[in-house]
């Protein structure tokens, strides 16, 4: 296939992940250094530790990625990094080691922010070369951003044109899945613990689901204090906790409040298409809900293979297409942005 070919990186949190991916779409290389057996001891992220293991990982993974891409740098057009949202010291790491490479190897330097990263994993396809591609997501696409540090409803009119429909108002859904995890002495991350628990569980309870003034907005601080509760009430009785019923119930909870409002979004915006992205896309109770839910409106789902929905450089590489194809260019001055948010569109 035709189009640039980008050494991408993505270091935002605490994965280092470093692909070289062709036109956008065609993956030749994705390598991810994973910190989760490193961070299960804390149960969750220390973002001193993260950032030390982006430096120690982030040489070794680069030169496993050119090495699967049997690429030589003649061969790359373009190196891409997340420069934002996420974690400074491991957006640094990132941002630094990009810039170096840009500037060495003589090639144009793409910043791409990490969330547009997760919505162009539905780009992907890890296709040989000459086989035909998948077809791309009709616009306007609604997509629903899940992962540990957001929770966004996203309306993407064009490449690069996105209006922010809705987000958390408190925690983000993985964060909730993660801090639900320790209550129920689940082992970290706790998202697929928690998973894993409440496959084939019947839900011990119903737990609440949040009301927001924005239609499309989510809470999920009330859930984890309303799980908090119930857990509390077993224990103050001297009974077991019924980890598995109790996930199930968490999750049950956690799912339809996502999918609820993702499908009223694409019933009034009329959307074509509709993806998922992020570490929670993953969840296998909210991709079958969200797919049953949304054909009985005629829309299919669109969602990326587990492993492009956590963090990986694969993504980045398929959001620094468009935006090297848009003419964004950044230089020595790029800098790491821990709040930055996409150009979001005013209006409808």
């Amino acid at each position: 296939m035709s189009g640039p070919r980008i050494l991408a990186i993505e270091s935002s949190c605490d994965e280092t992940g470093v692909a070289v991916v062709v036109g956008g779409r065609r993956i030749e290389a994705n390598q991810v250094a994973s910190q989760v057996a490193l961070h299960a001891a804390t149960g969750g992220i220390v973002p001193e530790v993260a950032a030390r293991q982006q430096l120690r990982w982030i040489i070794p993974t680069l030169e496993a990625a050119i090495e699967q891409a049997e690429a030589a740098w003649d061969d790359i057009d373009a190196v891409a990094v997340t420069y934002g949202p996420g974690l400074i010291g491991s957006l640094l790491v990132g941002v630094n080691v990009a810039k170096a490479l840009a500037v060495t190897h003589g090639k144009p330097l793409v910043g791409v922010n990490h969330i547009e990263g997760h919505i162009y994993a539905n780009w992907l396809t890890d296709a040989p070369a000459g086989e035909p591609l998948p077809p791309e997501p009709e616009f306007p696409l609604l997509c629903l951003v899940v992962s540990g540090g957001h929770s966004q409803l996203v309306l993407m009119h064009d490449h690069g044109r996105y209006t922010l429909l809705g987000q958390t108002v408190d925690d983000a859904a993985g964060e909730a899945f993660d801090k639900v995890g320790r209550l129920l002495d689940l082992p970290y991350p706790g998202g697929p613990a928690i998973s894993q628990a409440a496959q084939g569980a019947t839900p011990v309870t119903r737990f609440p689901r949040a009301r927001t003034d924005g239609a499309y907005d989510f809470s999920f601080s009330g859930l984890k204090t309303a799980v908090l509760r119930e857990v509390q009430g077993y224990r103050d009785r001297g009974e077991p906790v019924p980890v598995d019923g109790i996930a199930a119930a968490f999750e049950e909870a956690v799912v339809d409040a996502l999918a609820s409002k993702t499908v009223g979004a694409a019933r009034d915006h009329g959307v074509a298409s509709v993806a998922l992205g992020g570490g929670v896309a993953a969840n296998r109770a909210l991709r079958a809900t969200l797919d049953d839910r949304l054909a009985a409106d005629g829309l299919s789902l669109r969602v990326p293979p587990p492993a492009w929905c956590t963090d990986n450089g694969a993504m980045i590489g398929a959001a620094a297409a468009h935006r090297l194809a848009a003419g964004d260019r950044a230089d020595a001055t790029l800098e790491a942005i821990p709040n930055l948010s996409l150009p979001w569109l005013d209006g409808l």
